[in-house]
């Protein structure tokens, strides 16, 4: 039968332009010349509708369409289990545009079937690759990708409605960072073991809610085929990983989340890919989604290659998949890792290594112009969400506007803080009296970004010790120490992270292989330790002082930094409201300080709302305030002395 039509089907942008009904694949296309435009300017946004493959009827048939970008590529076709891998049998065809999209309609192709594209590309090389767009791929180690059509239910309007509260830069935002397979496991010492979607989520949803954290981060969830990198080799990169499930799966997980009050924030790479022949690198044969000039596309850190951000079909590609995890998956925030290599063209490079911009400077133009649309883009089609930046260094202007000349980025992690932070605290606390500006310093530099603060992952590995390690001291110094420094990042302005286990002292180095040791519950120091950040989870979004103005300069004040050598460091966190204020007293050595005497103006009652030496966090118990006396001395200023007692290596919060 041969058809010489144009038949509009019922889908968006969709036509249908038959030859010969007959063949194996049917010549159909979903593309608009406006999305072929758009996609060579790097602008089509929705790629995710248009590329990979789609369950459509045609003619009343049913079946699946395949698009696949290979701009060099002689011949592309279909194969799979379904016909033996047999190379000739559905082959795509090539678009007459010149945009290198090959695509068409296999006719009764079904939902669940692993395939590949072969393609015949560059100076005769033939590779079979997974497809880049593609929702479902086998579990690795097989590497085929799975025609799919995603359907869920989505029952959380009323998150979705009311997220801007619980989103925003004003509102609390504790995160908990973790890596779902090794979070918890069926056997904890067999890393070939996984719990499903479904199990993580009756485990996971409940513990990150009774514990008080707003907001949950996933490692990157991102089809990946090897469990070391942790997720950030990505090949999939509009796939959840089907170690635990479907994707439909993972999208009810994000809805128990939701329902839970419980933002979902994914990590995202766009950085860097590997080199797995089944991925993106040499696609159709050629340098096609990274650099040609390894001097901009390789990545000696992490031996892989990086995206050639110039290139508007790569453009397209990234911002579409970004955007695409928020649209179907209905997540709140991205933080996007490793922004400083993607950024600068000497990241990691030796002089000779690397090859200035046009101006002779450092950065990569058409990767900062790649960043700034990526964050316009997600936050005009999804304003209620946040995009966050892993950057180290001190590029300007992260998470400021574009229109201000900035990135774009609604928050930036504060690596200089934890760094300082670590530091300090490892010291025995006799010399911190001689380092007390290091600790003070991030507040220096605080208000030049929208920071969160980072105790993650990349901390507690590679020989660099679990954080209960880090502290100086016997058991209870350890524990209590870490219980300062708890009490100092949470009460400190800007939003707040912590690694998996650290709510517990894990006291080993974070191993992807093994589960958390959940054993270590059952002894006092770690059961209470827990507690101690559960309550500091509450302390900080319950006090308004605490988050309201947490990135204005309005809401932080130093009240007494001139006892250094007693270690007692005071400050002052402030909201919308004075009388909500909250003061903050550290004692960073293992002295206790009776009827110790502060200044503070604005109020004139205080009482005490948190003591991280609570017999409850495994502290003494022995010093506390039950009642605040207070003392006019300066009418005129508004200023009252106040006498406290503080207890050994703690923090007490007064409000």
């Amino acid at each position: 039968m041969n058809i010489n039509k144009t038949v509009s089907a019922n889908k968006k942008y969709e036509e249908v332009h038959f030859v010969n009904s007959t063949k194996a694949v049917w010549n159909y296309s979903l593309f608009t010349e406006t999305d072929i435009n758009n996609y060579q300017q790097g602008t089509l946004y929705n790629g995710y509708e248009l590329f990979g493959n789609h369950a459509v009827d045609v003619l009343d048939t049913p079946g699946y369409y395949f698009a696949v970008w290979a701009p060099n590529a002689t011949e592309v076709s279909v194969v799979g289990h379904f016909n033996n891998w047999q190379k000739s049998e559905y082959v795509l065809f090539v678009r007459l545009d010149k945009s290198g999209i090959w695509e068409g309609f296999i006719p009764n192709f079904k939902k669940g079937e692993a395939y590949k594209y072969h393609i015949k590309g560059y100076k005769g090389a033939a590779i079979d690759k997974g497809d880049p767009y593609a929702n479902f791929w086998e579990k690795r180690p097989e590497t085929a990708s799975i025609t799919w059509n995603m359907q869920y239910s989505w029952a959380d309007d009323g998150w979705m409605q009311s997220r801007k509260k619980h989103n925003s830069l004003t509102s609390a935002w504790s995160v908990y960072e973790m890596h779902l397979a090794s979070w918890m496991r069926p056997d904890k010492n067999d890393e070939e073991t996984y719990n499903t979607y479904q199990q993580i989520t009756e485990r996971l949803v409940p513990y990150v809610s009774d514990m008080g954290f707003t907001h949950v981060e996933l490692m990157p969830v991102m089809e990946h085929p090897f469990d070391g990198s942790w997720g950030y080799q990505g090949t999939g990169f509009f796939a959840p990983t089907s170690r635990f499930g479907a994707p439909e799966d993972f999208m009810a997980m994000v809805d128990a989340f939701h329902h839970a009050g419980i933002g979902v924030i994914l990590d995202w790479v766009p950085s860097h890919f590997p080199y797995d022949a089944h991925g993106l690198f040499m696609f159709d044969g050629t340098h096609t989604y990274e650099y040609a000039d390894m001097r901009k596309g390789f990545h000696p850190d992490w031996n892989s290659y990086i995206f050639n951000y110039k290139r508007g079909e790569v453009k397209s590609f990234l911002i579409s998949s970004a955007r695409f995890w928020f649209d179907k998956f209905h997540i709140d925030g991205i933080r996007v890792d490793a922004v400083s290599s993607i950024l600068q063209l000497d990241y990691s490079r030796k002089e000779g290594e690397w090859e200035p911009n046009e101006f002779g400077g450092n950065g990569n133009i058409e990767a900062i112009a790649f960043v700034k649309d990526l964050n316009e883009t997600i936050y005009r089609d999804f304003p209620d969400v946040q995009m966050m930046a892993e950057e180290s260094t001190d590029w300007p202007k992260v998470s400021r506007p574009t229109f201000a000349d900035g990135l774009g980025f609604g928050m930036k992690w504060m690596m200089g803080w934890m760094h300082d932070t670590l530091d300090y605290f490892k010291m025995d606390p006799y010399f911190r009296q001689f380092h007390q500006d290091k600790f003070t310093f991030s507040m220096a530099y605080f208000y030049d970004e929208n920071f969160m603060l980072p105790l993650s992952h990349d901390e507690i590995v590679h020989g660099k010790s679990p954080m209960i390690n880090k502290m100086p001291g016997d058991e209870w110094q350890k524990f209590a120490n870490l219980r300062l420094m708890y009490t100092y990042m949470f009460t400190h302005p800007g939003a707040k992270l912590l690694f998996m286990g650290n709510e517990f002292a894990q006291t080993t180095e974070w191993n992807y292989k093994s589960e958390l040791d959940w054993g270590l519950l059952q002894f006092d120091p770690h059961k209470k330790m827990q507690q101690c950040v559960k309550a500091l989870n509450h302390l900080y979004s319950a006090q308004p002082a605490l988050h309201q103005l947490q990135f204005d300069t309005l809401g932080f004040e130093w009240i007494d930094l001139n006892h250094r050598q007693e270690g007692v460091i005071v400050f002052k966190r402030k909201g919308n409201n004075k009388t909500e204020d909250v003061l903050v007293v550290l004692n960073m050595t293992p002295v206790v300080r009776r009827d110790w005497k502060l200044r503070v103006s604005g109020k004139a009652a205080w009482k005490e709302i948190f003591n991280s030496d609570k017999v409850d966090f495994w502290g003494t118990g022995d010093v506390y305030n039950p009642a605040v006396k207070t003392k006019l001395v300066d009418k005129e200023n508004d200023i009252f002395e106040i006498n406290i007692h503080l207890p050994a290596l703690a923090g007490v919060v007064f409000c």
